[in-house]
């Protein structure tokens, strides 16, 4: 793992029971005496916070200006596929009521907040023809200086997974180029309006979730995947191409809000840019060649799908030679903006799983993401 400055390391620690498919034999986790954790038991300048995202958590989704985002539409059209067939309507109303969460934030002793700001809050259609909504840029302003009152570090994901839903109606979103130039003139207003506030920006939040929930099994907004999964209840997608359409323009897109900030803003504000990875630990399942080489694929196709790109300028050769033709390629130019394109890394860390090998599908119709890596992951393990 290449890191030029620094990782941003955000831990989720929590014990969890899953109903077991197999048998896992784990040997019993070390006790650790809690009751003498505390902060001088980090390095010095270690960052506390707390995080939020803006569709789980502001609320006031029709309110102030905001136009619909994809996740207002899947969760109205397709509530079956949320837990409690709940939205984001309302949310914890944090629009509303975040002075008080700032209370609680500092009355947790938290050095920094991490957030999204939501797309359709600044550009309610999504683009710069569709207008800017200046309610929506005053209450991040708002926000901001409450933050800084009260001496916190705001880190600001610019995209959580809450694309406009009127690109989506217009030229479908990730799967579309065009998503490019909206996300950069997006993320310029972003800059522009609160670089004097905010000193740590986050293109996007595990956009490998975004990815695979959106594009491959359909469980996440926008909701597509192949119809013939029929038990994902999926109307249109395809999962064996278009989450590779997707990562590649998302790449592009990060690499062109990096430029942006770099070339315009980044001497004058002072601050830094990277993006944030979910990167589950992949372990082999017995200790066979076979096994081995699954684990590598699956790390490849998981956290080096993103991170080759951004060190080397393309994607890993097992998923060029796996994928072949539905995998898109960088131009030159392309590839060299995308070396280099961070200022840091984050890595939301949360399981690991073990991976074994198997054969390929013998029915090239049916082909997935999951598919072109040739591996199962099972067998989901915290370990603390």
């Amino acid at each position: 793992m290449v890191m030029e400055k620094k990782l941003f390391l955000l831990l989720v620690l929590a014990l969890l029971a899953f109903p077991s498919l197999i048998s896992c034999q784990l040997e019993s986790l070390p006790l650790y005496d809690l009751t003498t954790l505390n902060r001088s038991s980090f390095p010095q300048g270690f960052i506390f916070g707390a995080a939020t995202a803006a569709y789980q958590y502001e609320g006031a989704a029709s309110e102030a200006g905001k136009g619909v985002s994809i996740w207002d539409k899947f969760t109205s059209e397709q509530p079956w596929k949320i837990a409690d067939a709940s939205d984001g309507k309302v949310a914890l109303d944090s629009y509303n009521r975040y002075k008080e969460d700032l209370e609680i934030l500092d009355s947790m002793g938290m050095d920094a907040y991490r957030m999204s700001i939501s797309w359709t809050r600044i550009l309610p259609k999504g683009s710069l023809k569709g207008g800017k909504n200046e309610e929506g840029i005053q209450h991040y302003r708002k926000l901001f200086d409450d933050l800084e009152a009260k001496g916190k570090k705001p880190f600001v994901t610019i995209f959580h997974w809450d694309a406009p839903q009127a690109l989506e109606d217009e030229y479908m979103g990730f799967l579309s180029p065009h998503i490019v130039k909206d996300y950069v003139d997006y993320a310029n207003i972003l800059f522009e309006e609160f670089g004097d506030k905010v000193k740590h920006w986050i293109t996007f939040n595990e956009p490998y979730v975004f990815t695979i929930g959106g594009y491959v099994n359909g469980s996440m907004a926008p909701g597509r995947c192949s119809p013939w999964l029929k038990e994902l209840n999926c109307t249109d997608g395809d999962s064996a191409l278009e989450p590779y359409l997707v990562v590649h323009h998302i790449l592009l897109a990060h690499a062109a809000a990096v430029n942006l900030y770099r070339t315009k803003y980044q001497e004058k504000q002072k601050g830094e840019i990277g993006i944030t990875h979910v990167a589950d630990g992949r372990i082999p399942f017995t200790f066979s060649v076979q096994d081995r080489e699954a684990t590598q694929r699956a790390r490849d196709f998981n956290f080096g799908w993103f991170v080759d790109p951004m060190v080397h300028g393309d994607y890993p050769e097992v998923m060029r030679r796996i994928v072949g033709l539905r995998l898109p390629k960088f131009t030159k130019e392309e590839s060299t903006s995308l070396i280099g394109s961070y200022d840091f890394i984050g890595v939301n860390y949360y399981t690991s799983t073990y991976v074994f090998n198997r054969k390929i599908i013998a029915n090239p119709t049916q082909q997935t993401y999951f598919t072109d890596t040739h591996g199962y992951t099972l067998c989901k393990c915290l370990f603390i």
